[in-house]
């Protein structure tokens, strides 16, 4: 039982990790769908946009600029991963992690450039599947996964030697300092390693994303199935990074440049202009979730309305309707979710089951619709309808997004009433599975502090090991989990609550990270206090 929490607790911290780069990939997503958009001139001569778009106008100007922005985040994903893993993996001291990602994966890969010469595999430079430039850097095309091992092994280097003390002529080396000193090192030696052990793990992956391929619509069936299960531990990151970004998710060649991860496919080929139609193999671990993220899940907060009392109705579809309109427009969807996990874990069951079909459905269609975090309707504007419909087939995804809506609202109130689950507003106990309305929000005293009222309910300072935050919801580890205060957690704002041995997540939805951010400070003024 000790072993799968740490097991649970470790994946955890990856998963937190990730969260920083991927918050960014909305940002760089906007920027890049607009500006390819409307400065492909196709579309824009389509739509009779020339005089306001055409090339050399001024709002042509700044589409490039935002198309190039865009580009070159994407571009160099692998570094952006390697410094916010490893920013995200330290307990403390987050600057000197960051440093020190940044130093380690240049050193990584400058070893593998340097191999490959001495090996006489550059004699014929050649960008290609197997090599690339990372950086200014020929190197191995070891894409995010380079950057992500490097935040890793950083992370644990930092969190194990950021404190440690030298002999006093030393001294100067102490604490941090060391930190990106024991990085660069390291890391080439990983150099040095991977430059023998990548090629292998290359081919498997090739493999792999070609038994996924073949798999067709089973194998992205699975694929839905286990990501959403995943969502109520804080693990799906884990799960579906390596297929976005990685070779898992399939490898093409796109203006003569090899090209790996499904997202990173699908952004290269929006950015190129000779894209005819988006590769159905990378966009089918993107197009399903449209279907139960803007008509599935507002089908079960329906369900959810027509089936609770009359009396708490006006409540409860006011609370309903806002957190289907948060998955329509933005694509997270906790708020629904989290409302009948823990009352009614089926649900939650049939719904991950809903989610495997509707990718498998988009696949089958042929639907090619991409995305930068989740399937809302701003994404399905810029990636789907924006693109036209002989790039993307984005119009299916209405008439299945209805039928989506329809299966989501019958099965849901089927089962509800049959098995009577306490979903909101059917509850004789209203703070055991209630949504909380803006009163009990506005009775939350934020001003006074609710960065001290949160951490009391985790048991106190002294009882948080580590704390930091992803979209929804605030990831701790605690030395005694008996100390936490569940019922007041739920009393100040939190929708949900899951623990597995020392890790602890709690579930405010989007304003976690201001709450992260006012807790920081309160630990750190309390820390100087």
């Amino acid at each position: 039982m000790k072993k799968q929490s740490a097991i649970f607790s470790i994946l955890q911290s990856i998963g937190r990790s990730f969260m920083l780069p991927i918050a960014l990939l909305p940002i760089a997503g906007l920027l890049l769908g607009i500006g390819a958009s409307f400065t492909n001139q196709t579309t824009v001569a389509s739509y009779n946009l020339g005089w306001l778009l055409g090339t050399g106008t001024f709002l042509n100007y700044i589409l490039e600029v935002m198309s190039s922005v865009g580009n070159v985040i994407f571009g160099n994903l692998p570094i952006i991963f390697a410094v916010g893993v490893a920013l995200g993996m330290a307990k403390s001291e987050k600057a000197a992690a960051a440093l020190s990602g940044l130093i380690a994966f240049l050193s990584m890969h400058t070893v593998i450039s340097s191999m490959l010469k001495l090996s006489g595999q550059l004699n014929a430079e050649i960008i290609g599947t197997n090599i690339t430039n990372t950086c200014g850097i020929v190197t191995l095309n070891m894409g995010v996964f380079g950057g992500i091992l490097v935040g890793l092994l950083v992370g644990w280097l930092h969190n194990k030697f950021y404190k440690i003390k030298f002999p006093d002529y030393l001294s100067f080396f102490s604490g941090i300092r060391f930190v990106p000193i024991i990085s660069a090192i390291f890391h080439i030696f990983i150099g040095f390693i991977m430059f023998y052990l990548w090629p292998i793990i290359q081919n498997l992956m090739f493999s792999s994303s070609g038994i996924v391929g073949k798999s067709g619509p089973i194998g992205i069936l699975v694929y839905g199935i286990i990501k959403r299960s995943l969502i109520p531990f804080g693990l799906h990151h884990v799960f579906y990074m390596p297929f976005w970004q990685t070779a898992l998710g399939g490898t093409e060649i796109i203006d003569g440049v090899s090209i790996s991860g499904a997202q990173n496919i699908f952004f290269a080929q929006l950015a190129s202009g000779n894209t005819k139609f988006f590769s159905i193999e990378a966009t089918k671990f993107f197009s399903g979730e449209f279907l139960f993220m803007i008509f599935g899940l507002p089908g079960a907060a329906l369900a959810m309305y027509t089936t609770s009392k009359p009396h708490k109705k006006p409540i409860i579809g006011g609370l309903l309707f806002s957190a289907a309109l948060t998955s329509i427009l933005t694509g997270i969807t906790e708020p629904i979710e989290f409302t009948f996990l823990f009352v009614a874990p089926l649900l939650y069951g049939a719904h991950c089951v809903l989610a495997g079909i509707s990718h498998m459905a988009t696949y089958m269609c042929k639907i090619s619709v991409g995305l930068t975090f989740s399937g809302g309707l701003i994404d399905y504007l810029l990636f789907g309808i924006f693109q036209g419909n002989t790039k993307t087939n984005w119009i299916y995804i209405f008439p299945l997004g209805i039928c989506c809506f329809g299966i989501y609202y019958f099965l849901f109130k089927f089962l509800i009433i049959k098995f009577n689950f306490l979903t909101p507003g059917r509850e004789a106990d209203d703070l055991k599975s209630k949504l909380f309305t803006k009163e009990d929000y506005k009775n939350v005293n934020w001003d006074q502090n609710i960065a001290a009222i949160i951490v009391n309910c985790l048991g106190g300072a002294g009882n948080i090991e580590t704390i930091d935050s992803c979209a929804t919801r605030l990831r701790v580890e605690v030395k005694d989990t008996t100390k936490v205060s569940e019922s007041e957690l739920r009393k100040n704002g939190a929708a949900g609550i899951i623990t597995k041995g020392k890790g602890i997540q709690v579930i405010f939805g989007p304003k976690v990270t201001t709450i992260k951010s006012e807790i920081d400070e309160y630990l750190e003024k309390n820390e100087g206090g």
